[in-house]
């Protein structure tokens, strides 16, 4: 017990390894699930890079308690065990202090976009940094004064402002947090958020217990077998239950490891319940397309506005189209609604607007900067000036080839059979139900849009509703 007690080994030291591990391994699986199982696309810029920094402190954070605190029995013979590398770089600023400072950095983006109502005015590259001064800060100090032992443990007067440190990053997520608690979110943002919270204040208090009695107690061989136990296996548990990447991505909160058959929602709007998004329906009426008439005007036809979005994919040029038709379906949305509206416009934002974005549309920096910079994302207008632009570009390239191409044919020959099966119902009187093809949508003679897989018809009125 002894020898264990000082050189690392004991059997509580294993079981504490051992579920580190295993933590860190759920946590990877985790993440990787929605992508590897559901084919999810991967995500771009922070939504990408925060979760991931998120998995690294994680590891970081687990890893050095184990190395500084000897659980496992090695020679201490150069600097890959060196305190100061593990103690006090890899505990604070690359662990605990960066993990914590992700979430930080989340509820702040939360906090603008959804109290605020506009983009946050510091990008999360830049944030995230900034927020880890301190802790880079205090690890230089630390390293510089060298207060460590040889068993890597500070004296008394030192562990006061560590564990203040780690106390305040705490304090200061409950407060961005709590200046939110009264938005209705459509996803699990909140909720992930005050889980984090709720689980990191109760372990802190024991991981904090156990830490300053390892730190101060070195004559107690029992305490420091217990005490190292439980800051290893209280920190598992806090990487586990803190990490979320539904903050991030909230299409993924939609697919859970709970549910078997997950519905698969193909766009923003199906996940914000936007009545009739992505689908065609069989009661839509047919139209006769005058060329002459506005584009704008036309394009307000799903039938026509999805004939025109594949020629236009084809051309390898959809990006306006795309953006005017999910613009379109913000314009579903109820002005008191800000919640969903928000959430549509930053969709639109990230995927359209920023640049470098996945489909950056062609629109001048003036009318992109008036977007990026509005002070409020539920504004009716807040794209209407970007429109306006890509609709007048559109009608220069895109709108002239399209009539004489074979998807214009194609679109006219469907409106004309959709118009004879309307005459035909109306002479017999029979009562035709939305049809549904049995065939593959590639295979369809009609060209009808399915509903998702997953997705019936009850779902469908509950969103009309």
């Amino acid at each position: 017990m002894a020898s264990c007690a000082v050189r690392g080994g004991c059997p509580s030291d294993y079981v504490a390894v051992s579920i580190a591990i295993f933590s860190m391994i759920s946590l990877i699986v985790r993440t990787t699930f929605p992508f590897l199982i559901h084919k999810v696309p991967s995500a771009k810029r922070s939504a990408f890079w925060i979760p991931v920094i998120q998995i690294i402190a994680s590891f970081n954070f687990l890893l050095s308690i184990a190395m500084a605190i000897n659980f496992l029995k090695y020679k201490k013979s150069h600097w890959w065990l060196s305190c100061y590398v593990w103690a006090v770089w890899f505990e604070g600023p690359l662990g605990f202090g960066l993990l914590i400072s992700c979430r930080i950095a989340q509820a702040f983006q939360l906090y603008y976009v959804f109290v605020k109502r506009r983009l946050p005015p510091i990008r999360s590259h830049m944030f995230l940094p900034l927020i880890l001064l301190p802790w880079v800060a205090g690890a230089a100090f630390i390293h510089e004064k060298k207060p460590l032992n040889y068993r890597c443990h500070l004296g008394t007067h030192w562990i006061i402002p560590v564990v203040s440190l780690h106390t305040l990053y705490v304090a200061v997520l409950m407060g961005f947090t709590g200046a939110i608690r009264h938005i209705e979110f459509r996803f699990d943002e909140l909720r992930d958020l005050w889980q984090g919270i709720l689980v990191s204040a109760s372990l802190i208090g024991v991981w904090v217990s156990a830490y300053i009695l390892n730190e101060i107690h070195d004559d107690i061989l029992w305490l420091q077998v217990v005490s190292r136990f439980m800051l290893l296996f209280t920190a598992s548990i806090l990487v586990l239950v803190f990490f979320s990447i539904s903050i991030s991505q909230p299409l993924l909160s939609q697919i859970s490891l709970r549910k078997r058959e997950p519905i698969e929602l193909k766009t923003m709007g199906q996940a914000l319940g936007i009545p009739d998004s992505g689908l065609l329906l069989h009661r839509e009426e047919a139209v006769d397309v005058d060329p002459n008439e506005p584009l704008d005007k036309l394009l307000l036809n799903k039938r026509f506005r999805q004939s025109f979005m594949a020629f236009a994919d084809s051309c390898l040029a959809g990006e306006s189209v795309h953006f005017f038709d999910e613009v379109h379906e913000l314009g579903k949305i109820p002005i008191d609604d800000p919640v969903r509206r928000i959430y549509m416009a930053r969709h639109i934002i990230n995927k359209y607007i920023i640049a470098g974005a996945a489909m950056e549309v062609n629109i001048s920096h003036r009318i992109r900067q008036e977007i990026l910079t509005t002070t409020d994302l539920t504004h009716p207008d807040l794209f209407t000036n970007a429109l306006n632009e890509l609709i007048q570009l559109v009608k220069m390239n895109l709108a002239k080839d399209y009539w004489s191409s074979m998807y214009f044919i194609e679109f006219k020959e469907e409106a004309r059979m959709r118009c004879c099966g309307q005459e035909m119902e109306e002479m017999t009187g029979y009562d035709f139900s939305p049809r549904l093809s049995s065939v593959h949508a590639s295979d369809d003679p009609f060209h009808q849009d399915h509903f998702p897989r997953g997705f019936t018809q009850d779902n469908h009125a509950s969103y009309s509703h």
